[in-house]
């Protein structure tokens, strides 16, 4: 879990990898703001440097009402998502095929990037871990390392990644038979890089995650029933 530690006021409590995102998404705001010109243009340049300001002094004030201390951390420290952080996203979604099928199409992941959008590629490592690379806010690219810690073949899949990720990310995929079919519910937690506000700039710039992954479960849904 991530350590939370007091810092004095004004001292730097934002880490590296947070201050980068900032940095870049601050900028975006700032440039798309001044050429919007109007009051919801100046409202954006006013996020925007506030990011840079974040970025340029490693400083939170949210963080310091916190008491959260990210600065001194190796980056890919943890392990998974930390309690209290990040986002988590549940969808549930009928089917019209088998749990059997289901699970063995998700548990092949390098289906994956065929019906998750923010999902570049996904490389099978060995019966366990497997590689991801995936979009992140501003055109940039994240990858990490993930391990299945539990299955039950045709019921359910649970991952998380392991240490090093520029992600801290876990899944479970629970597929439950129902009449005509197969109920599956996708559970997502996952640390996106900046934290929250990484969070903040996907949304703006139209990446809201519960709407991805709603909009994913919609192409699983059409992907396997036509190959049904």
């Amino acid at each position: 879990m991530k350590k939370q530690c007091s810092t004095a006021a004004g001292g730097q409590n934002v880490g590296e990898l947070e201050r980068l995102v900032s940095g870049i998404g601050g900028s975006l705001l700032l440039a798309a703001g001044l050429g919007r010109g109007r009051k919801s243009g100046w409202l954006l340049a006013l996020l925007g440097g506030s990011l840079i300001y974040r970025a340029v002094t490693g400083n939170c004030k949210a963080y310091e009402a916190l008491g959260v201390n990210t600065a001194g951390l190796p980056h890919g420290a943890r392990i998974s998502v930390p309690g209290n952080r990040g986002i988590k996203v549940e969808k549930t979604i009928f089917v019209r095929r088998s749990p059997a099928d289901l699970f063995q199409a998700w548990r092949n992941f390098e289906n994956l990037p065929h019906f998750m959008a923010h999902i570049e590629s996904v490389h099978v490592l060995d019966d366990k871990r497997s590689h991801w690379v995936a979009k992140a806010p501003a055109g940039q690219v994240v990858q990490w390392d993930a391990e299945v810690i539990n299955e039950h073949p045709g019921e359910m899949i649970a991952w998380r990644s392991l240490e090093g990720a520029d992600v801290d990310h876990a899944g479970t995929v629970r597929f439950r038979p129902v009449e005509g079919g197969t109920e599956v519910r996708v559970s997502l937690e996952y640390d996106p890089p900046g934290g929250a506000v990484g969070v903040a700039i996907a949304r703006l710039f139209g990446g809201e995650p519960a709407r991805q992954i709603e909009e994913d479960m919609r192409r699983f849904k059409h992907l396997m029933e036509v190959a049904g």
